[in-house]
């Protein structure tokens, strides 16, 4: 197998355990508050987050029309590539309007366990969007100074793979902690 996706294979499955001990500690911690305190349940709008989860889902979408593109040759790798982008930039947009509610609410990383998990959890899943986002970034300025020009990209390959990644965490997050209030 090619360097680099070897190597992003390991990455993501070191970070896969990070995201199990993450999920595993928000099921185990989230209900262990005192009566009256900010729960899943009295604090999150599953339906806000859900919509903004849609852009998350359809940027995988995206970065495989990317890299059809690329390999067909056919000159719309850019604009995949951008939609992909702005895909996620909406998605943490709506993560920080969550993030923002909560905190309106009283509810922090430091009021109780649930506030604790989420942040945490939450928190660590966007800023593995922010470093996809990043990367991606990178490769639309290298693709738009006329780089790529052979079908194939390790690094490109490399980096859809991290992104799938992504999307496949915050589709058990969302499972978890979004799905089970309703």
């Amino acid at each position: 197998m090619e360097k680099n996706k070897l190597a992003m294979l390991f990455f993501i499955s070191s970070e896969a355990i990070f995201f199990i001990l993450l999920i595993l500690a928000y099921m185990i911690l989230h209900n262990n508050v005192l009566a009256g305190q900010p729960t899943a349940v009295s604090s999150l709008d599953p339906l806000k987050t859900g919509i903004f989860s849609l852009f998350l889902l359809a940027s995988s979408f995206t970065i495989w029309r990317a890299e059809k593109s690329l390999k067909a040759g056919n000159g719309r790798f850019r604009r995949w590539l951008a939609a992909t982008i702005l895909l996620g930039i909406i998605f943490l947009f709506g993560q920080g309007l969550e993030w923002t509610s909560l905190i309106g609410q009283g509810v922090t990383v430091s009021v109780n366990t649930f506030g604790t998990t989420f942040f945490t959890m939450t928190g660590f899943h966007g800023l593995h969007v922010l470093i996809g986002l990043v990367g991606l970034a990178i490769l639309l300025a290298m693709a738009a100074r006329g780089g790529f020009r052979s079908p194939e990209s390790p690094a490109f390959t490399a980096l859809s793979y991290y992104w799938h990644f992504v999307d496949a965490v915050w589709v058990v997050i969302f499972s978890v902690v979004y799905l089970t209030l309703l």
